[in-house]
């Protein structure tokens, strides 16, 4: 999920999943149906793949290995393979006869972290970002997780083409976590060079839900997501006359203290925003007062209104400051929006509510429950905002081991949360859940009439 580079090398996490619903653990997931009993026969071999993807993983836009051998394997279940979409994505297609055509698409990029699970096949990959910043890289938001289900929903649907009739394109979709993969995607002709998805599903794991729970929310399901930058001018001097100076210090400080109003007094409170100030950056001597001071921000809204809103805000707040400390008209604040903008997610609610009717008839025990929106960032938004005929779906599969989760709700412990380098799913649960609850799906979605 989206993140800015800062938190995530402090391993914080923008994209942790923010409270779902209390619900009792579920019990251990079961092969309680057909489609379960298949994927446990391949569960040894799914853990294999996961495994093998968990050591080895690339950073966004450099999933080169990772898309070859994810690619041999649709090859090898006879879909029609077409690799480099958008950089390094796959685009794998099997037509079978007339009816809906289906995308469903999973992640393929890892994160700029040093794992610290201490599992046996942890991540010992070790490269430079493209900022120049050396770091571990870590399936930190369990991507690892998203590919191995991904696999083995191509495997049963492709084995199961008599109970379905339609298109059936499966997408691997490189960087997610900045924010570009699923754009790049659809830049590279995803809508135009392959069949136009009337339908499209992913999931993603959950850090607050128990191992093989199913979370769902109708309507608005993620933020949009932006990264602003303010550039505060001032001129610099020396420390002990200050009143030479304009100093950027103070008025960052103003600028940082001013931006809570928005949410606070601006807002409306039943539409949930937030503006945090993640960087200021100024100085370098304790004596000296800097030309300048730099302050990064990340902005999550859900609709476009309230998201032009804030960002409108964050200029006239910064301009407002700056004319009242004095700053003359050609040194004020630079107010920069950056490209790597996600838009909000939204399951549209009639098809939300249906998809989860599908689960919770296959699933027993309460395992599917409505979810809370969060304020994270997902891109697979892009694919319903391209063309919004479409039926989207996105749902969560929890990955915290029942005890751990019971502990943390007692106060005993705390969760990790996605991002962070402690993050280790119960990967055969999510994985084995996520597979089946994605194939019910698909056989439903593309069912013969």
């Amino acid at each position: 999920m989206r993140h800015a580079l800062t938190a995530v090398l402090a391993a914080a996490s923008l994209s942790s999943i923010a409270t779902a619903q209390t619900a009792p653990a579920p019990a251990t997931p079961t092969a309680h149906s057909a489609l379960g009993a298949a994927v446990a026969k391949d569960m040894d071999g799914l853990m294999t793949l996961y495994r093998d993807l968990h050591a080895n993983p690339e950073l966004s836009l450099q999933e080169v290995n990772t898309a070859a051998k994810l690619a041999k394997r649709l090859k090898a279940l006879k879909f029609d393979v077409t690799e480099k979409v958008g950089g390094t994505g796959v685009v794998a297609v099997m037509k079978n006869g007339s009816g809906p055509t289906l995308l469903i698409r999973a992640d393929m990029d890892g994160l700029p972290v040093v794992e610290q699970t201490g599992l046996a096949f942890a991540s010992k990959v070790r490269t430079k970002t493209p900022e120049g910043v050396e770091t571990g890289v870590m399936h930190a938001c369990g991507h690892d997780t998203h590919m191995t289900a991904f696999i083995e929903t191509a495997k049963l649907l492709a084995a199961r083409k008599d109970a379905w009739k339609g298109t059936l394109v499966m997408i691997l979709q490189p960087a997610e976590e900045v924010g570009k993969g699923a754009r790049m995607m659809l830049e590279d002709g995803l809508y135009t060079r392959f069949p136009k998805p009337t339908h499209a599903i992913a999931f993603h794991d959950a850090a607050n839900m128990a191992a093989g729970q199913i979370g769902y929310t109708p309507g608005y399901a993620l933020a949009n997501v932006d990264s602003v930058d303010i550039l505060v001018k001032g001129l610099g001097g020396h420390g002990a006359y200050p009143q030479t100076t304009r100093d950027p210090i103070v008025l960052g400080a103003r600028i940082v203290t001013s931006l809570q109003t928005l949410v606070s007094r601006e807002q409306d409170p039943q539409d949930p925003a937030v503006v945090t100030v993640g960087s200021f950056q100024a100085g370098a001597k304790h004596n000296i007062i800097p030309d300048e001071a730099k302050l990064l921000l990340t902005i999550r809204s859900y609709s476009d209104e309230t998201r032009e809103k804030l960002i409108e805000g964050i200029r006239r707040i910064s301009r407002g400051e700056a004319i009242a400390a004095g700053v003359p008209e050609d040194k004020m604040p630079v107010v920069s929006v950056k490209d790597e903008f996600t838009p909000s997610t939204f399951n549209p609610p009639e098809f939300a509510e249906q998809m989860a009717g599908l689960l919770k008839s296959h699933f027993p025990d309460g395992r599917v429950i409505k979810t809370s929106a969060v304020m994270g960032g997902e891109d697979f938004s892009r694919f319903y905002r391209a063309d919004k005929s479409i039926n989207s779906f996105i749902f969560w599969v929890g990955g915290v081991p029942a005890e751990k989760l019971a502990a943390a709700q007692a106060g005993q412990t705390s969760l990790p949360s996605l991002h962070s380098p402690f993050w280790a799913p119960e990967a055969d649960k999510v994985i084995a859940t996520a597979s089946e609850a994605m194939t019910v799906l698909g056989l439903d979605i593309l069912k013969k009439q």
